[in-house]
């Protein structure tokens, strides 16, 4: 066990690692961050914030060289850099999680060997090669670039054969994964954390809705028959145990209209769709991270109130400073802005949270708490 006192490290200094801390020094850790930048919504929450070059494996190791354990805030960490961590420093998840879930076609490849449903899918390293996947796989599809790709970012939809050649001058020449366009009834996630021990805490589902592919709005309980919460559940804390987990994790799902629960994506931390769980349940999904990384027990992931939690993205400056009263005047909602510099279209600047008496309630309050605080020019929606 790492006993409180000790400091912790993050990798990344985004707004999951400002929460990590924020959890971490509340439990009375000290935080030290690894960023690529000192003006971070890290900054604000830790004790200390080392400024490297991802890309160079050395300094980042040099830099967490001081933690008693080592975690990430988001997987774009290249590996090496995770490696030459591990040498001297425990990394939890190990980087061989990261690795695989780094990598699209490495993490079907994982899906697939270990018998977890996903979407078919095809390996694809040449315009020839997308062909013959379109070919074997039929229209409509999603092409998606094999790595670093978040938010919608690096893939095209295909409706018909003359977006394939586009989809590769856009996206290519490098590996893409091909996966089949699945007619989903909607999509849902689970967070859960592995201990040391390999005990497991798995949250309820989240349901999600996506706006131009960045996630708007989560809720839970996700309303949906116990056989398909169950199989989510369940899957998920199989994900786990496969990859060897030690920290938090979430899977995402596909839902399908015949209640097939299929894995989408998995990131090996924290994840945006879990943030609810900081007001709404007993443990949040920081505080289990802090809990997993350092061999304590793993807290309980009772939910205390039916919740919806809202993205702040940087549209809702277009109007001037959103108006902050306005929405917390919505009872029940609750507000947490990152300390991210400038606002920008599709940036991620904070969320809004409710808590209600249903799952209903708790949606339209917390869209109703943004729609008022949020002055958008006259015309936009």
């Amino acid at each position: 066990m790492i006993p409180p006192g000790a400091t912790l490290g993050v990798l990344g200094g985004g707004q999951l690692g400002a929460m990590f801390a924020m959890a971490a020094r509340r439990m009375g850790y000290a935080v030290e961050a690894v960023a690529d930048a000192a003006d971070c919504p890290a900054a604000r929450h830790c004790d200390r914030v080392h400024v490297v070059d991802f890309a160079d494996a050395a300094a980042v190791a040099r830099a967490a060289g001081r933690a008693a354990v080592v975690t990430y805030e988001f997987e774009n960490v290249p590996v090496a850099a995770a490696r030459a961590v591990a040498a001297t420093v425990p990394v939890r998840p190990a980087p061989e999680v990261l690795f695989t879930t780094q990598d699209r076609g490495r993490e079907k490849a994982f899906l697939v060997a270990h018998a977890i449903p996903c979407a078919p899918h095809r390996l694809v390293r040449s315009r020839d090669e997308l062909h013959a996947a379109v070919a074997a796989i039929g229209l409509p599809a999603v092409v998606k670039t094999a790595a670093f790709g978040y938010d919608g970012k690096g893939q095209r939809r295909l409706d018909d054969a003359a977006a394939i050649d586009a989809a590769w001058e856009a996206l290519g020449p490098r590996e893409l994964v091909l996966e089949g366009w699945i007619d989903h009834a909607c999509e849902i996630s689970v967070v859960a954390a592995r201990g040391l021990d390999g005990g497991l805490a798995v949250f309820e589902p989240t349901r999600n809705v996506h706006r131009h592919h960045i996630l708007d709005i989560s809720s839970a309980p996700a309303e949906l028959p116990e056989p398909v919460l169950a199989a989510a559940r369940e899957t998920a804390a199989a994900v786990l145990e496969r990859l060897g987990v030690v920290g938090v994790a979430c899977v995402e799902f596909f839902v399908t209209r015949d209640g097939r629960v299929l894995v989408n994506e998995i990131a090996p931390r924290p994840h945006n769709s879990g943030h609810l769980t900081i007001d709404a349940c007993e443990t949040s999904q920081f505080e289990q991270q802090v809990r997993a990384i350092c061999g304590l027990p793993l807290g309980s992931t009772r939910q205390l109130a039916p919740a919806a939690m809202a993205n702040l993205l940087g549209d809702c400056w277009d109007g001037g400073e959103p108006d902050w009263a306005a929405a917390l005047a919505v009872t029940g909602t609750r507000l947490l802005l990152y300390g991210k510099s400038a606002p920008r279209p599709g940036r991620k600047m904070g969320h809004l949270t409710a808590l209600a008496g249903s799952v209903s309630e708790a949606v339209a309050a917390v869209t109703r708490a943004r729609a008022r605080g949020c002055r958008r020019p006259e015309g936009r929606p």
